[in-house]
């Protein structure tokens, strides 16, 4: 058995996630192993480093699948590139030991989120921004990002649907940027819960258009109770950026 890993690109705005769905066959996994399937010859099932929400994007997910079938790395990459749907490009394929798992030997992961702050809507960014007409306070929000660094129970920052034994995880860097009319927001750690970067995003935005104050921020945490973290970003802006090993 060929252990393979793949480096993935999509836009996931027609997509409902990343996962696999009993009743659906629109995820980005779903596509792709539909078209792995008819390259091996037999049902193929691909390990993702981890789920994207419906609505978000990637610049490089990592996923691998095994498959008996010999084929070379330039082999796979192009057949995938042939027949998957013009909103996923496969843009490497590496043959890997058989040991790698892209979701166990995953070390860390960055999103970055972008948000476009002008009065007027971007046409052409529409579907891969969030628009926030209310000019947003910067500095604000760079202090309040400080409360999310290190280790933390981020039950408040998760979503009911979480199923994960354990709410800690820790943050490792979150920067914020300007950049010609957008904001970027880039946040790295060991892993994140269903939503939880894009509630901290929100709760940034509220910081930023002065309805929250960053120092209200530890005591959020502290509570675990998801109803205090309020809005939550939409997932348009969301990308899966680059995830470590």
């Amino acid at each position: 058995m060929n252990n393979y890993k793949l480096t993935i690109q999509y836009d996931g705005g027609r997509y409902k996630g990343w996962q696999r769905l009993g009743n659906s066959d629109n995820t980005i996994q779903g596509k792709i192993e539909n078209v792995l399937t008819e390259l091996a010859g037999e049902k193929i099932e691909i390990i993702g480093s981890g789920r994207t929400d419906a609505g978000v994007h990637a610049l490089a997910q990592i996923a691998n699948f095994k498959m008996r079938k010999q084929a070379t790395e330039d082999e796979v990459m192009k057949y995938l590139n042939r027949y998957l749907p013009h909103d996923i490009s496969v843009t490497d394929v590496t043959l890997m030991h058989d040991r790698f798992h892209s979701r166990y030997n995953a070390k860390d992961k960055t999103y970055l989120y972008k948000i476009w702050n002008e009065q007027y809507t971007h046409p052409f960014m529409r579907k891969y921004s969030m628009h926030v007409e209310e000019k947003l306070d910067i500095e604000k929000m760079r202090k309040a990002s400080q409360y999310f660094l290190g280790e933390h129970d981020f039950t408040s920052y998760s979503n009911a649907k979480s199923k994960k034994k354990s709410m800690v995880r820790e943050v490792y860097s979150l920067e914020i940027g300007e950049n010609a009319g957008f904001i970027e927001i880039k946040i790295r750690g060991n892993g994140f819960l269903y939503n939880m970067v894009r509630k901290i995003v929100g709760t940034l935005i509220e910081v930023g258009s002065g309805e929250m104050d960053p120092a209200s921020i530890p005591g959020i945490l502290e509570s675990k109770e998801r109803i205090q973290t309020g809005r939550m970003a939409d997932a348009e802006g969301l990308y899966l950026e680059k995830v470590g090993f």
